[in-house]
C-alpha cells in the first residue's frame, strides 16, 4: 500500500471517528432523565445526574428544615439527602418502593448531595417534545417547559443550579 493511499485511509478513520463521536455527543445531549416528584414531571439533563440509586438508610439531623432527610452513606461517602418533593413545597416521599435517590453530579460544587424523588420515568429525548414558553418557572434552576405528545408539561432543571439556591442551600430550620 503506498504512503498516500495509509493518509487517506488514516484522514478516513479519523474523520469517520469525530463523526461517530460528535453524533454521540449530540444523541447524549438532546437526552434527558425524566422524574416525578410532586405533582410535576421534570427532565435532568444526564451530564448533571452522577447516578441513581435505590433509597438507601438515611441518618436524621436534628434542627433542620423537614425536607433535608439526612445523611447517607453511599459506598463510603456522606451524601447530604433533600426530599425534592418535600423542598418544592408538597407532602415528603419517604423511601417508597418506586423513590429513588439521584446523586448530583460533581460540577459546580454540587458533589456528595442527592435529591428523592417519587419516581424515575426513564430517558426522555428533547426531539419528541415541544418547547413551552407559557409556563411560568418554579424557581431560577428552572431553565427551560416542554410538552410532550400527550400534552402533559416538563420542566427541565439544572441540578448545579439548584445546588447553588440559597434555598436549597438553607438546611438549618
Amino acid at each position: 500500500m503506498s504512503r498516500a493511499a495509509r493518509l487517506d485511509l488514516r484522514s478516513f478513520q479519523q474523520e469517520l471517528a469525530t463523526r461517530l463521536a460528535s453524533k454521540t455527543a449530540a444523541q447524549v445531549e438532546s437526552s434527558r432523565l425524566g422524574i416525578a416528584a410532586g405533582d410535576k414531571r421534570w427532565l435532568v439533563r444526564l451530564a448533571d445526574a452522577g447516578e441513581v440509586v435505590a433509597v438507601p438508610p438515611i441518618v436524621a439531623v436534628p434542627l433542620t428544615k423537614p425536607w433535608f432527610l439526612g445523611l447517607a452513606n453511599i459506598r463510603g461517602n456522606l451524601h447530604s439527602v433533600i426530599d425534592f418533593p418535600a423542598f418544592l413545597g408538597g407532602p415528603r416521599v419517604g423511601a417508597g418502593s418506586l423513590a429513588r435517590l439521584i446523586l448530583l453530579a460533581a460540577r459546580g460544587g454540587a458533589d456528595s448531595i442527592g435529591i428523592v424523588v417519587e419516581r424515575v420515568l426513564g430517558l426522555r429525548n428533547l426531539a419528541q417534545f415541544t418547547a413551552d414558553d407559557a409556563a411560568v418557572p418554579v424557581a431560577s434552576w428552572q431553565v427551560a417547559s416542554f410538552r410532550d405528545a400527550d400534552g402533559c408539561v416538563w420542566h427541565e432543571i439544572d441540578l448545579a443550579l439548584l445546588a447553588r439556591d440559597p434555598a436549597f442551600l438553607q438546611v438549618s430550620a
